[in-house]
């Protein structure tokens, strides 16, 4: 790795203006969320029987697990088909990845009715082998430990060579110092195997998480209710791991004043339309395979929103990516990359609960304040910590200023 390409921790001032606001947006969503803990979920949600799924686990938990799929794409990318010109977005794409999973959990704590059983999956004597939903559980906290000894490397690397305890500890430097390279040498050697395993565990829990939808054929609208709704999960999960990773690349650009790095998210957006295009096949495969495209011009909730997340949010980035022109511009690769993540948050919402209809429903659910708020709150708290992890640890590869 050469001296431009090392990576280093921004350093810039932590609470500007905007981080003053975003904090605020943060601890008002945690506080709605303490609400929710102490007073139950009626006292903050619109879930009922006929909607024990909503919001939260559309955007907290089906969304923030396909969007952290840039921490294994990235990783499979670089590490399994050694493709070392894009190892700039490893770390960024690690740490994004590593807080999507880790607010996973805690807004599935907070959307769990007895909260505090949230701990039961890690006992052998509670698993449940029949259950899609304990397969995923599992997979997500053994990803979770994964990613979390994938980021151990960055952070042995800001303190080795830097450690300096305080007073009389200071003592214990050398043996410190000696113990974090100790461990950097060991996780080196074997960092390979939990490469490979994250990989494996992200395509176990995307693919289920769609088998979850695949069990109530009479409650989902038949654009979204298939047999291969495990395969259509996982396809456009691999497929938003890259746009995901533009996405995060140049807004940390923007907001750290630092120059874009459009020559690697450039060569990055070119495999995109591969990806995203494999999903588009399945996708209109089956619909035209069970006929359900006689659902399209009906008009309802369902067909109007697969119209903007498939038809528009989905097709339309998919032409954009295969275009020179907007990949080699940042503003065309932003508005590409987002548009089709903001179709994978439609999709997830339209799976788990718009285009949901229980048969026996009194009245359609539509999400409360307290459930915006914790929502927006978990959000700010992302970006938040991942401004402290990019500003005091080396993620970010030193770039070249901005003219």
């Amino acid at each position: 790795m050469t001296a431009t390409e090392r990576a280093m921790p921004v350093g810039v001032r932590f609470f500007t203006p905007g981080m003053k606001i975003l904090t605020a947006i943060m601890l008002t969503g945690l506080g709605v969320g303490l609400y929710r803990i102490f007073f139950s979920l009626a006292a903050v949600t619109h879930l009922d029987d006929q909607y024990p799924m909503g919001l939260w686990i559309g955007v907290d938990v089906a969304t923030g697990v396909a969007l952290a799929a840039g921490g294994f794409t990235s990783a499979a990318l670089v590490y399994v088909f050694h493709r070392e010109h894009f190892h700039a977005i490893v770390r960024p794409a690690l740490l994004t990845a590593l807080l999507g999973y880790t607010f996973v959990a805690i807004g599935l704590m907070f959307d769990l009715g007895r909260w505090y059983n949230v701990w039961h999956p890690m006992i052998p004597s509670m698993w449940q082998g029949n259950s899609v939903l304990f397969e995923v559980g599992m997979c997500v906290i053994l990803y979770l430990t994964v990613l979390y000894i994938e980021f151990s490397p960055i952070v042995l690397e800001r303190f080795i060579g830097h450690v300096a305890l305080p007073g009389r500890l200071a003592r214990f430097n050398d043996r410190v110092d000696s113990t974090l390279r100790l461990a950097d040498f060991i996780l080196g050697k074997v960092m390979f195997v939990f490469i490979l395993a994250g990989v494996v565990l992200s395509c176990l829990h995307q693919s289920s998480l769609g088998a979850m939808s695949v069990i109530a054929p009479y409650k989902l609208h038949p654009l979204y209710w298939s047999r291969l709704a495990p395969l259509f999960f996982l396809s456009s999960a691999i497929a938003v791991g890259f746009p995901m990773v533009i996405v995060e690349s140049l807004l940390s650009s923007w907001a750290f004043g630092r120059k874009p790095e459009t020559h690697v998210l450039g060569l990055l957006s070119r495999l995109t339309p591969y990806l995203l295009g494999m999903y588009i096949a399945f996708k209109l495969g089956d619909m035209f395979y069970r006929g359900t495209y006689v659902f399209l011009f009906e008009f309802s909730a369902a067909s109007v929103i697969f119209w903007i997340e498939f038809g528009f949010l989905t097709v339309v980035p998919f032409f954009m990516f295969m275009s020179s022109d907007i990949r080699r511009s940042p503003g065309g690769l932003f508005a590409a990359a987002i548009m089709y993540v903001s179709g994978v948050l439609l999709n997830r919402c339209a799976v788990f609960f718009v285009a949901y209809a229980p048969p026996y429903a009194e009245k359609a659910y539509i999400p409360a304040i307290g459930e915006f708020a914790l929502t927006i709150g978990l959000i700010a708290a992302i970006a938040f910590i991942y401004r402290a992890a990019v500003t005091f640890l080396p993620v970010l590869h030193a770039p070249a200023k901005k003219a």
